[in-house]
């Protein structure tokens, strides 16, 4: 057998094995996020769907797809390319596309990182504009979690579930930060390594984000906006279904729900997500069948958005060149 043959059998197998390992961990999660919830009540409470709400809460994803947009284009700015809205905004929904037909939560960050480089900003600046884009989304969120931390150990008298929640709330911040760091300076150890100089590069980018006060503040501020706007997405989709869920329980609930679901361990979060929100209704004294149903109806939302994507990257994205250059480029490296 010729290498290059070796080579692509060897790499299709560990793609199998990685989707075979997915799907198993969906479809386990699926099966005891199911079942310990009262089908009867999740099938009264689907009786009763309102089509209003639901439409609502799709109409809210779109808005937080728009200004997700808003954000990835003014980190692109930062790392030396810069898109029009128009074209961020296109992506962002193929982006949604992905997440949901590849097996995995991160397959939009990839179609991201590819059409922006084919379309002439380079592998390396797509690449750094994508990842800075996620630490960026994933830190807030944590953040959030963190500042709700005492009203929710109010909410939630386990103590297993209380550290549980400090752990992720406390690691979903510190991780970033400490990544963020260390682009304070260039690390000659680091740069001995062609992906650990990449790191430290984008690192670096982020580190300049986050000490220029305007970019800080607008990419920050957005990103709460956007993680405000899924809460409230979830909300509607609640109402959608009758389930008694009132403004605190969801933002006291769905961003560590949120955070935990971003974890690239199952087919487009689906799994991770119910897991977490049916546990998370559960500390909270709410029936499990209406997190089950919450988090299910949730990820309709997002499916629909991201079908919105498939339709964006067949009809209207092929031949769209609205590329230009960036106005403000980095600081040398």
């Amino acid at each position: 057998m010729a290498p290059d043959a070796g080579s692509s059998l060897s790499g299709y197998v560990k793609k199998t094995l990685a989707l075979i390992i997915k799907l198993t961990i969906t479809l386990t999660l699926l099966y005891f996020a199911v079942r310990g919830a009262n089908l009867g009540l999740v099938a009264d409470r689907l009786r009763r769907l309102d089509i209003g709400w639901l439409s609502a809460a799709i109409a809210v994803l779109g808005v937080q797809a728009v200004l997700s947009a808003l954000r990835w284009q003014r980190i692109l700015e930062r790392c030396g390319a810069a898109i029009s809205m128009q074209r961020a905004i296109r992506l962002t929904f193929v982006a949604q596309f992905f997440n949901q037909v590849l097996p995995s939560t991160v397959g939009g960050d990839a179609a991201r990182i590819w059409f922006v480089a084919q379309d002439g900003a380079g592998w390396s600046k797509a690449v750094y504009s994508v990842a800075i884009d996620r630490i960026i989304g994933v830190a807030v969120l944590a953040l959030i979690v963190v500042i709700c931390i005492p009203a929710s150990f109010e909410l939630i008298p386990d103590p297993l579930a209380r550290a549980g929640l400090l752990i992720v709330g406390l690691s979903g911040v510190a991780v970033p930060v400490a990544l963020i760091a260390l682009g304070c300076r260039q690390w000659p150890l680091l740069h001995r390594f062609a992906i650990l100089r990449h790191f430290n590069t984008a690192a670096s980018l982020a580190y300049d984000i986050f000490t220029s006060i305007q970019s800080a503040t607008w990419i920050i501020g957005l990103s709460v906006v956007i993680h405000a706007l899924l809460i409230v997405a979830a909300w509607l989709v609640a109402k959608s279904v009758a389930v008694p869920l009132d403004a605190l329980h969801a933002v006291l609930i769905i961003p560590p729900v949120l955070l935990i679901a971003a974890l690239p361990i199952s087919i487009a979060g689906w799994g991770v997500r119910e897991s977490a929100m049916v546990m998370a209704f559960a500390y909270c004294g709410l029936p499990q069948a209406d997190g089950l149903l919450v988090s299910a109806l949730l990820g309709f939302a997002i499916f629909v958005i991201g079908i919105v994507g498939g339709l964006v990257w067949v009809i209207g994205l092929p031949g769209l060149k609205l590329l230009k250059p960036a106005v403000t480029p980095p600081r040398p490296l």
